[in-house]
């Protein structure tokens, strides 16, 4: 291995190791069962949370990332992150869940307006927001599904 005399931090991309083959998603439905399995169990009733799904052209999938834990009913969500995530990656399209602990799937303002900067931000680098999942316990909400993205 090659030794570098730089003091400059080096910036890496590391990848943890599934268990579970890569899995193509093809469907709301196949997303939304997906994304459950990522969820915190304890804390999914209690606290928003989003998590990442990162995937090639085949829409089979690359990973998925925990990006935020959040409070009772937000979360922050950092598009230079998730996107900075999905370049290094090699991703081709994103999907997003975030779940609301409420049981309520209705999109609010805010997340309507997020998710139009998240598709914004992907078309300026060539990457496609596939969907937004708004997860609760028994049911979720597509944005593909109802014609929002």
């Amino acid at each position: 291995m090659k030794e570098y005399k730089s003091n400059l931090p080096e910036i890496v991309l590391k990848y943890k190791k599934g268990t579970s083959n890569k899995v193509k998603i093809q469907t709301s439905q196949d997303a939304y069962k997906l994304f459950k399995e990522f969820y915190d169990q304890d804390t999914f009733q209690i606290c928003e949370s989003t998590i990442v799904l990162f995937l090639n052209a085949s829409n089979n999938t690359i990973g998925w990332t925990k990006h935020t834990q959040g409070g009772l009913d937000s979360c922050i969500i950092d598009v230079r992150l998730i996107l900075a995530t999905a370049l290094q990656c090699g991703a081709r399209s994103i999907m997003l869940s975030h779940n609301h602990p409420s049981g309520n799937t209705t999109p609010s303002g805010n997340d309507n307006s997020m998710t139009g900067k998240l598709k914004r931000a992907c078309e300026a680098v060539e990457i496609t927001l596939l969907d937004h999942i708004i997860a609760t316990e028994e049911s979720y909400y597509s944005y593909v599904d109802n014609g929002l993205i």
